[in-house]
Order: C-alpha cells, then structure tokens, then sequence
C-alpha cells in the first residue's frame, strides 16, 4: 500500500510531463517545450541518489521502519504542492522553477521507498520464498501507475481552457488522501528481525557507506548495471504516450495502455517472482531484460497500424509478461547481493545511480528524434542497448536462491553450483 501511493505521486508526474508541463509551464518553449518536460520529469532521478546516500544511511542505522514513514510524507506534500503551483503564464520562469523544486523532493523520497520496502520484506520472508515475498512490493509500484493513468484518463477528455487550468490539478491534490491513508497502514509495521537482532548483538554500522565501499563496491557496480533496465519502464510509461500522440493515437488509448498492461502486471509479477525461488533470480531477470527490448519494436510499430487490439497485446506482452520478469525479481536479487548492515544503503544507492538513465531515457530519446514519424528505431536501439548492459551485469552475479537470509552478502555465502562470481 505504501509502494503504491509513493508511486502513484511519482508517476503521476509522468503522465503530466508527457500531456500537460509542455502547455502549462513551458509555453514559450515552441518544439522543445516537451523535451524541457520530460527533463523536469529526469530530473528527480539526479536528487535520488543523493537521497539514496543520506536514506539509506539512516535506514541501516536507525531501522527501515522509520525511514519508510519519512519518504512517504516527503512525497504526499511535494506532490500536493504541485497541483498548487502557478503556471507560466503567471508568474513567468518561476513556475518550471518551483517544478523542479518539487520534482527533486519527490526524488529525494522515491530514492528509500523502494530500497526500503524490498529490505524489510526480504528480511521478513521465508528463506525459500524470497523473491515471491518481495515482488509485491514492486506490484504496489504498478499499483501506483494503474491508479495515476486511471486518474489522468479524465483529465485529458476535458475542455483544454478546463484541463490547462485547474482541471490538471486535481489528481496531484487527490494525493493527500491517499497519503493518509497509507500513513494509518504503513505505522503499524514492524522492524524486521534480522535488522532487530544485528542492533542488539552491536553489529549495526556506525558508517554504513564506508562498510559499504570498502566491502561491496562490486556489487553496487552490479546493481547500477542491472538496475539501468528500468529505463524500459519509462520508455513504455511515458515516452511511447507521447509516441502514440505523434503518430495518431488517441491520447485516453495511451493512458489505457499503461492501465492494462500494469493490471496485467499485478499477476504476472508474483508469479515470476515464484517461478525466480524455484529456478534463480538471474534466468528470470535476463529473460525479463531481453525479451521486453525484442518485443518493444513490434509494440511501438503497432501504434501506427491502426488496429488498437493488436496494440493491447503486444503492451502486455512488453511490459506484463517481458519486463515485468525483470521488474519482479530485483527487489530480492538486488538485496540478496548485501548484507543486513548495508543492505538498505547498497540497494537504494546501487539503483539509484542505474535509475538516472531511466529517469532521463525520454529526455535522451525525444532528442535523438524518437517522438516522431519512424522514431521507433531510435526508441528500440536505446531499449536493446539497455537491456544488454543490465543482462551483461546480471550474470557476473552470484546466484543467491539457495543462500539462507543470515548468510546472505557474507563473502563466505554458499552459492549454487554453476554460477558465475566476478
């Protein structure tokens, strides 16, 4: 529940990026009012690893519980506050000022929630059952998306003098409530155990970026190279929306896109969880990897076919039954790689450095020509490129199925035999 309201703001934010920020805050901006947009929109993943250093400090220091609390707030507030912004036409190049402002805490916020939420669901779950146990947190983040195009779906069917005024604000505002409501929930959670008996067996790191560099700096250089596969899931949340509007596609039918490939999504991703405690966290990621980048050219060519079914499918078979793979596997894959005084801080930090590519993966394609007629080679070569950095760091991982959560991030750890350990 958590997950999903963090990133139902965060999303949110997507959406307006791809149909709204152009008009509102960058009206003066002719044909690069969008890339300034999506720029708004990467520049989030700039403050995250800065969050991630600070975040996952405290998170290894003072526990995962609290720290989850404060990201939750940071982002409900930030994100309330920009649904109350003026726009360009008030107050000039203040307005995309005061965006990023807003923009950058909801960075600062969505670099522990992920980090957070997967640690202490992994060191809460059963040693054989890891990997299921941590996908839901992921399938809260679908959650999240589902909810913020639901939302935006009216949105962009009002009148433009409506939709351009207040019309687009109101889903940012909508986000106090749901924050609230995920507050009540997210306090009556507990520390995790392993977390609780390091603490008092004095095994908690003072310094926990210093244990971190001089213990595990290879697997954060792996996490980074891993985590850039992200950038698939904003090349189909936001970058094929506005592709889609390029080539004739009705603005509501992208939304919809989004909505039914991450419904689709919050099935798959637990199975493929499952199927990771049963057969390995790299198979199942590398699958996820490659075979979203084989499918998204046939996805982003179906757009201009004109035949809105045949598009329905293949957004499933990309995100839901593709990258969904990778998607519900690294929450547990990612973490096995630490230990528990590291592992909030080697998690957040690790990902948040592969996460800048996806964050401005809009911003670098919509300049190479990718949101036009034919844009769709620009937009597959960037999405095959990145998923063969992050299947390439992938198998240079120890595969840690069998490894019993106390163990896990020891450099004595038990791995399965056949795996490669760089």
């Amino acid at each position: 529940m958590g997950s999903a309201v963090e990133y139902y703001d965060f999303f949110l934010f997507g959406s307006a990026a791809a149909l709204i920020f152009p008009t509102v805050f960058f009206p003066d901006a002719g044909n690069a009012a969008l890339v300034l947009s999506f720029a708004t929109f990467g520049v989030a993943y700039v403050a995250r690893p800065l969050g991630a250093v600070v975040l996952g400090h405290f998170g290894d220091r003072v526990g995962r519980q609290k720290v989850l609390m404060f990201t939750l707030v940071l982002m409900g507030v930030s994100t309330f506050v920009i649904g109350c912004l003026p726009s360009h036409d008030q107050i000039g190049w203040l307005a995309p000022a005061l965006l990023v402002a807003c923009r950058i805490l909801q960075g600062l916020s969505a670099a522990g929630e992920q980090a957070g939420a997967s640690s202490l669901t992994l060191e809460h779950a059963p040693d054989d059952r890891r990997s299921f146990f941590t996908s839901w947190t992921l399938t809260g983040t679908q959650g999240g998306q589902i909810l913020a195009a639901l939302v935006f779906i009216p949105v962009v069917a009002l009148p433009d003098d409506v939709k351009f005024s207040w019309g687009w604000r109101v889903p940012f505002w909508l986000s106090a409530l749901v924050v609230l409501v995920a507050y009540l929930i997210r306090r009556s959670l507990h520390e995790t155990p392993q977390f609780q008996q390091a603490k008092a067996a004095g095994e908690i790191a003072r310094m926990p970026l210093a244990v971190l560099v001089r213990e595990h700096w290879r697997d954060v250089l792996r996490v980074v190279g891993c985590a850039t596969v992200a950038a698939v899931s904003t090349v189909f949340g936001n970058l094929a929306i506005a592709y889609g509007k390029e080539v004739g596609v009705n603005a509501a039918i992208t939304l919809w896109l989004v909505v039914v490939a991450n419904a689709v999504a919050l099935l798959t991703q637990p199975l493929f969880g499952r199927l990771a405690d049963r057969i390995g966290r790299k198979p199942v990621f590398v699958y996820g990897a490659l075979s979203s980048a084989v499918l998204m050219p046939f996805y982003l060519l179906s757009m201009g076919a004109g035949s809105d079914l045949v598009t329905f499918v293949l957004a499933v078979a990309t995100f839901s039954c593709g990258y969904c793979a990778a998607n519900a596997v690294w929450p547990s894959f990612y973490g096995e790689m630490f230990d528990v005084r590291v592992r909030f801080s080697g998690m957040a930090i690790g990902t948040q450095l592969g996460f800048l590519l996806a964050g401005f993966a809009p911003t670098i394609v919509t300049a190479l020509g990718g949101v036009r007629e034919g844009g769709w080679v620009v937009i597959s070569l960037f999405t095959a490129a990145v998923a063969v950095v992050a299947s390439l760091s992938a198998l240079t991982a120890r595969e840690t199925r069998a490894v019993p959560t106390a163990e896990l991030g020891r450099r004595v750890a038990r791995t399965v035999p056949g795996d490669v350990h760089v």
